[in-house]
């Protein structure tokens, strides 16, 4: 397999692990929300190349022998950042469903985690992932002690090469990640360099009805059993 250095992102969703343990129709709404927020931030970067959807999170990637890809963490973040919130704002504003899913959906947050290491990929079934001691040190950054609603945080490879704004502003954090030791990291807080939130429209009585219609006939076959629920793929953590 050939090894390429390649900056590592991904961006988890936080905020519905506990609703959607208790009934079917939060699970299946959930899934449906989760999977347009993320779809939102992966259109919001298209110079990054997605891996892999990961149940709330995305894993995705470019390659940088340079550090280049490094150096642009901060509009790769920020990018995704709005896109989210866009996304969110659009969807509470016209949803109007009541199951416990739907109404939280306007108290999600997402949180980023950038990484630069070596990265082989492996092909299995026609399906390509990445894989690689990096691949797992950048999920195992997601656990950690970050004690702000969102924020990006950076390995000591990223924080080398990111841009400065991002150095200027991160707070150093020491941590223990399981199977690859003690490592320092930096996150900085979004909520301090976020871009402004873009202008949204206010939605007409067909847009709502259209909206909440929508999440119900997609999420029909799951919540009927008709169709599975999907499985949280977080295989490149083992």
């Amino acid at each position: 397999m050939a090894v390429e250095r390649a900056l590592l992102l991904l961006a988890d969703i936080v905020g519905y692990t506990k609703f959607m343990r208790f009934h079917r129709i939060n699970l299946a709404h959930s899934q449906d929300v989760t999977g347009r927020l993320l779809e939102s931030m992966v259109d919001a970067v298209p110079t990054l190349k997605l891996v892999e959807i990961e149940g709330d999170a995305v894993f995705l990637y470019a390659p940088d022998d340079g550090g280049s890809a490094s150096e642009d963490l901060l509009k790769f973040t920020l990018a995704m950042h709005q896109a989210f919130h866009a996304r969110q704002q659009w969807m509470v504003a016209r949803n109007m469903c009541s199951c416990e899913a739907c109404k939280k959906v306007g108290t999600l947050r997402v949180k980023f985690v950038g990484h630069l290491g070596e990265v082989a990929t492996q092909t299995i079934k026609n399906r390509t992932k990445l894989v690689g001691i990096d691949v797992i040190a950048a999920h195992r950054m997601l656990k950690n002690t970050v004690a702000v609603r969102e924020y990006v945080l950076m390995s000591e490879s990223v924080y080398e090469h990111c841009d400065a704004t991002l150095r200027k502003r991160s707070v150093s954090i020491d941590q223990e990640l399981e199977g690859v030791g003690p490592t320092t990291s930096h996150y900085v807080d979004l909520d301090a360099v976020a871009l402004d939130p873009l202008p949204l429209e206010e939605p007409t009585s067909p847009e709502r009805l259209r909206e909440t219609a929508g999440v119900i006939l997609r999420c029909f076959p799951r919540v009927t059993g008709i169709r599975r629920f999907r499985a949280p793929d977080r295989a490149a953590t083992s």
